[in-house]
């Protein structure tokens, strides 16, 4: 893990916030907590997975763990905004440690109706069961005594859902990127660059000053070091996608032309194999050993 960086309080209502970096993946990592009562969340976390030597250890999460018993922090609850298809989720382990709840949107049943067909495994994937929480479009809880309201926000996916934590702070996942690079691509099986757009609109609509912290970031050839945290207000006015009030159809053509070139993440999949299951690896075979399926030439 390159580094981290906390985003302070504002005061009550406000969270704090501090991002995790994962180098090998360019994902943000994220503890957000609540000053006054000292509890805390766990949101997009990353078990380390080596997709040379098929191998996984728990180095990224363990750090996040210590430095959160360092702080005094109660983990209360383990999140996460979509099943990743760059980088293996820790939900499962970090449910299985923590004796917490794990949660995503509940359109994660879709995407696995979508991902057994790929995978020729219809009785593959139960999110029902690897998942205490599946949250729907407009779904509150609390962490501590912040407030947390669930938007559903597809386009990357079709399930892909931000938490807007307290008065000044949305997980806007793979939505927007930073302000100078516009905004994640939408060509996943069930992801559409018109949903993009819609959903990016209805970030667009909090306030102002909300802080914004997004889901990846690999530095730019103008910025060396990665960055994660903007408001609504930089990302309306200079996002290099959609800032200026960009229509819907220049938004489209856009980011379709970039989707075009680009390849699949070097992890897909392997990770969402295991993402479907909250990160949970499979079953042991008669030997003792966990196997993936891949799909070939089906990309």
């Amino acid at each position: 893990m390159k580094f981290s960086r906390t985003s302070k309080s504002r005061g009550a209502g406000s969270p704090q916030v501090t991002g995790f970096y994962d180098d090998d993946t360019g994902s943000i990592q994220y503890l957000v907590s609540d000053p006054e009562t000292m509890k805390a969340a766990l949101i997009d976390t990353v078990l380390t997975f080596n997709p040379e030597s098929a191998s996984t250890d728990t180095r990224s999460v363990d750090a996040i763990l210590r430095y959160a018993d360092h702080e005094g922090l109660e983990i209360v609850r383990i999140l996460d905004t979509h099943p990743h298809a760059d980088h293996l989720m820790a939900s499962s382990v970090l449910k299985d440690r923590l004796g917490k709840p794990n949660g995503i949107g509940e359109k994660v049943l879709e995407i696995a109706t979508l991902w057994r067909d790929y995978y020729n495994l219809p009785d593959a994937f139960d999110p029902e069961r690897d998942f205490d929480c599946l949250f729907q479009d407009g779904d509150t809880f609390e962490i501590g005594s912040l407030p947390v309201q669930v938007m559903l926000s597809p386009g990357h996916t079709l399930g892909s859902i931000t938490y807007v934590v307290g008065d000044d702070a949305a997980f806007v996942h793979d939505t927007f990127m930073q302000p100078d690079v516009g905004t994640s691509r939408a060509d996943f099986p069930g992801g559409t660059a018109e949903d993009l757009y819609e959903s990016l609109q209805e970030i667009l609509h909090l306030p102002d000053e909300t802080r914004l912290f997004i889901g990846h970031d690999y530095g730019t050839d103008y910025r060396s070091e990665p960055a994660w945290e903007s408001t609504v207000s930089e990302q309306r006015r200079h996002n290099a996608h959609i800032g200026g009030g960009v229509s819907k159809e220049a938004f489209i053509k856009t980011r379709t032309s970039r989707d075009d070139t680009l390849a699949l993440p070097d992890r897909m999949l392997q990770v969402l194999q295991m993402n479907l299951r909250a990160g949970r690896l499979p079953a042991p075979e008669g030997d003792d050993n966990r196997y993936l399926k891949i799909p070939l030439n089906r990309f």
